[in-house]
């Protein structure tokens, strides 16, 4: 079942403009020397005073300004446990682990239906997915390298699909409905948390890789959700779900769902079968509403990637996700909303 949250309150305090951003970035789909779980293992819980400077966010808008919001947080509930995790049996692999299970989804039917359709393509070759009729969900360092913003941010498109039929429109039988194509929509605006730019250990911090893109138009399509990410043993069966256009099946959407191997209170290891593209992916599950006999599906986490990660001076990979925690709920909805009066509960 979901579970209600009391949410904490993100308000808004100040805002400053700041220079144009030079957009020089390259961007990068695989990352190195950012702090995973061991190593959150061994950071402090942030104090209230880190918290609202994390949380603090820049925008950038189309035109190439920039301006950093600082924020106050109310309710916050700071964890004394820290980030403690549960350790499942882990294995040294790659992105693909073992037998490929991704699913390709060529059935216009399953496309332009929820869940499917609120997939997106991101113009830096990246996903992400529809949070509400004019934001998108996805991950900060597909815009931001931690020191600058990727080329193409100043003129960032976000693609909708659409499918198209091959041949004159005509549908052969026993064929597929036709690949998708996209309509492409310009971004107003950017939002990204400070927390990503240098993170509690003076590094870029994976807990914060995350983005809204507030659209220049609205959509008319249905959209997920957000959730308030359960422990993996909450989650039936101990499995997510995403949907992403990997590099690797070009014009696919590509959808996938496994168990979780590891979490922290910020961040999920899973070896989910994903490639460079699926990255920014809206990470799903299906729980029942509250009194109600409804399922309803929303998003719990943000798929970061590939990512190694230094274990007792080993290098080991895994494919990691954001968590959505109930502060990160309450900055996202924000983001949305402009206002906390919408995001009192998770």
């Amino acid at each position: 079942t979901w579970h209600l949250k009391k949410i904490p309150q993100i308000v808004r305090e100040r805002t400053f403009s700041l220079d144009s951003p030079k957009f020089e970035a390259k961007t990068k789909l695989e990352l190195n020397s950012v702090c995973g779980i061991e190593c959150q293992r061994k950071l402090p819980v942030p104090s209230l005073s880190d918290l609202k400077d994390l949380l603090s966010y820049e925008t950038v808008f189309e035109n190439g300004t920039r301006t950093l919001t600082e924020v106050n947080v109310l309710g916050a509930v700071l964890d004394p446990a820290g980030n403690t995790t549960t350790r499942r049996a882990s294995r040294k692999k790659r992105q693909i682990y073992g037998t490929d299970s991704r699913f390709s989804i060529y059935d216009k039917r399953f496309m332009t239906n929820f869940p499917f359709n609120t997939a997106v393509k991101v113009s830096t070759g990246c996903s992400g997915i529809l949070i509400s009729p004019k934001h998108v969900l996805t991950a900060a360092h597909c815009l931001h390298n931690g020191k600058d913003y990727v080329k193409g941010t100043k003129r960032l498109r976000v693609g909708l699909m659409k499918t198209k039929s091959r041949g004159n429109g005509r549908k052969r039988k026993g064929t597929s409905d036709g690949l998708p194509s996209f309509q492409w929509t310009r971004v107003k605006s950017t939002h990204i948390p400070k927390g990503w730019f240098k993170g509690v250990s003076g590094d870029i911090a994976l807990d914060y890789d995350y983005a809204v893109l507030e659209l220049k138009r609205p959509h008319k399509r249905k959209y997920m959700e957000l959730g308030i990410s359960p422990t993996i043993k909450m989650m039936p069966g101990s499995m997510i779900h995403f949907s992403g256009f990997d590099n690797d099946r070009s014009g696919l959407l590509v959808y996938r769902f496994c168990s979780i191997s590891d979490e922290s209170n910020d961040l999920f290891y899973q070896y989910c079968d994903a490639e460079p593209g699926s990255t920014g992916s809206g990470i799903y599950l299906r729980l029942k509403e509250p009194n109600k006999k409804k399922w309803k599906r929303k998003i719990i986490a943000v798929y970061s990637g590939h990512q190694w990660v230094d274990i007792n001076g080993e290098q080991q990979d895994y494919n990691v996700a954001v968590r959505i925690t109930p502060l990160k709920y309450a900055q996202i909805c924000f983001w949305i909303h402009g206002n906390d009066e919408n995001c009192t509960k998770g």
